[in-house]
């Protein structure tokens, strides 16, 4: 693995235990964000730092950030991938009176259980990220998911066709079957790819779910995949973890660089394979934009003020209800375009270009 990865597991880690620390007292636990003000105290649930980076590195900093901005009370806490602390962490929430309740589900089982406790005890609820289906969430903030799908189909549609790759056979490396984000992302990338596999282009391949988003059963599930088939010559793996690991079977059969690799969430780790030349894209999600929408949407929901940014809606496709929606837009990372990423502050120069990146990161002009 890239030492890039060691320093983000190692921050990960760390932030994770941070958010997640309990008190065997029943005090606050969270963030202590600030007090003193007319609006009530936000609940926020975020679900693993095992998935991606993301939650303890980003989503916790910027949500903490905003937050303390407002001068609105926060607890933030991590479930660490585990549906009974989820479950715990929101009953503990629920029971000191938080206003507003925010979630990225684990599950839509337990995401929903939870969101009826608070809805029962009068809490307005914001899915944040991931849609709980049958949730009945009051509003729900995230990307465009069916077009980061998009995005990561054409992305690896380009790396092929710069490949000149005739009929290549391309398999699918799924997200986790209970993720929502996970089913809208394949229905994105389908879109792209299935006119291919239907018109004899691409041949279809191996097409698997991982389940918890786990790396480790990604990178077995794909080494199984490569030695049933060493003919796959495209691998849209649906986030950047995947790709790694998916990656490193490829390394190890000295196919890294030549068979197409995409990704998503625009990780140190990714963009590190990128500039090596082992990824051909991955796709950015702006998360502080994410996680101020959030956080904004919660502010006015704890001042008991009427939102106005949640001028979009989703249709949860179990109630088939229409949910009060912030979608924000995602962006395609190329190693023409990795400079932007930095430009945006979501990864450092010095974090990214490392000794083994350095002379790529010149080229890539960081």
């Amino acid at each position: 693995m890239r030492k890039g990865l060691f320093a983000l597991a190692a921050v990960g880690l760390m932030a994770g235990s941070m958010a997640a620390c309990g008190t065997d007292d029943g005090g606050d636990t969270g963030t202590g964000t600030g007090s003193g003000t007319s609006a009530g105290k936000v609940g926020v649930i975020l679900p693993d730092t095992k998935s991606s980076a993301r939650w303890a590195t980003a989503d916790f900093k910027y949500l903490t950030e905003a937050f303390k901005a407002a001068g609105v009370e926060a607890d933030i806490q991590n479930a660490e991938g585990d549906k009974t602390r989820f479950t715990t962490i929101a009953d503990g929430m629920i029971a000191s009176g938080v206003k507003v309740l925010v979630i990225v589900n684990l599950d839509s089982g337990t995401g929903k259980a939870v969101l009826e406790k608070a809805k029962t005890a009068g809490i307005a609820t914001i899915d944040y990220d991931r849609l709980t289906l049958g949730g009945g969430a009051n509003y729900y903030v995230s990307f465009d998911n069916t077009e980061v799908g998009k995005l990561q189909g054409q992305g690896l549609v380009d790396c092929l066709t710069e490949k000149k790759a005739t009929k290549p056979v391309v398999a699918y490396l799924n997200g986790s079957p209970t993720d929502n984000n996970a089913t809208l992302f394949k229905q994105g990338y389908d879109s792209v790819i299935k006119p291919k596999f239907d018109s004899g282009d691409y041949v279809k391949g191996p097409d698997q779910d991982v389940p918890d988003w786990d790396n480790a059963q990604g990178g077995t599930i794909f080494e199984q995949m490569l030695t049933q088939n060493k003919a796959i010559a495209g691998v849209l793996a649906a986030n950047d973890g995947l790709g790694n690991a998916a990656i490193q079977v490829l390394k190890r059969n000295k196919l890294n660089g030549k068979v197409p690799v995409t990704g998503q969430d625009a990780t140190v780790q990714g963009l590190q394979n990128i500039l090596a030349g082992d990824q051909c894209m991955t796709v950015y999600k702006a998360i502080k934009k994410e996680a101020d929408a959030a956080a904004e949407l919660a502010i006015a929901l704890a001042k008991q003020e009427t939102p106005s940014t949640a001028t979009k809606t989703v249709v949860d496709p179990e109630t088939k209800a229409e949910v009060k929606s912030v979608l924000l837009a995602p962006q395609s990372i190329t190693a023409a375009n990795v400079k932007d990423v930095v430009a945006d502050g979501f990864v450092t120069k010095e974090e990214l270009c490392t000794a083994d990146f350095a002379e790529a990161c010149t080229k890539a002009g960081i």
